[in-house]
């Protein structure tokens, strides 16, 4: 996917969904009625020598901006902005590694979401781009996001429980630092129920803003 000329118009607009991991971001953007880029299906492979590592020796740093294919998930949003679909990869989670690629059509929606909790690093550059329809941080009590994320992270098998509890303390300590950066890079920080209604209303309005 090569980069778009700056003078076409989109024909849809994005709006990049950010949050601490297990904030509900991607319960939100399945029931927004939108189509939904997962962002987190942009990280780098588990092998990749490019991998930030934790400081503790605990190995890699999958929550630093630096873990996944930037320039990668922003060249997919142009393709949908511009084109109405695009090529994306499958990443496996429990594997650290892609195991494949699907194709994310469209079929006409004015709007999509791109959901993940590096969503936020987009926003200054889609915005420029005039992609952006509206950049959402979703914002929860550490406790509560912190005991989402455990009991995801444990029914998907993502890690093991050692490894998750480890992680989970971290996060939930980082939480709130973790939002503001969020909100300084562009991003609004609500409530789940806020950022429905956000979604909602940025949709109502993408097709006439389109013409």
């Amino acid at each position: 996917m090569s980069d778009t000329p700056l003078n076409r118009r989109p024909i849809s607009r994005v709006i990049l969904l950010s949050g601490p991991s297990g904030s509900g971001k991607s319960s939100l953007a399945e029931h927004s009625g939108l189509p939904v880029l997962q962002l987190d299906d942009f990280y780098k492979d588990g092998d990749d020598p490019t991998l930030p590592q934790l400081p503790d020796g605990g190995g890699p740093d999958w929550d630093s901006p630096l873990s996944w294919h930037a320039e990668q998930a922003l060249a997919a949003i142009r393709a949908l902005a511009f084109e109405g679909w695009a090529e994306v990869p499958v990443y496996s989670i429990p594997d650290n590694g892609r195991s494949g690629s699907r194709l994310l059509l469209l079929d006409g929606a004015a709007g999509f979401v791109a959901e993940g909790i590096f969503a936020a690093e987009l926003v200054r550059r889609c915005q420029a781009e005039g992609l952006l329809g509206d950049a959402l941080c979703l914002r929860n009590k550490p406790s509560t996001t912190a005991w989402r994320r455990f009991r995801r992270d444990v029914r998907e098998g993502r890690k093991s429980v050692p490894y998750l509890v480890r992680r989970g303390v971290r996060l939930m300590r980082a939480e709130r630092g973790i939002v503001a950066r969020q909100v300084e890079l562009g991003s609004y920080a609500c409530s789940g129920v806020e950022a429905g209604r956000r979604i909602a209303a940025v949709a109502r309005q993408l097709p006439a803003e389109l013409v």
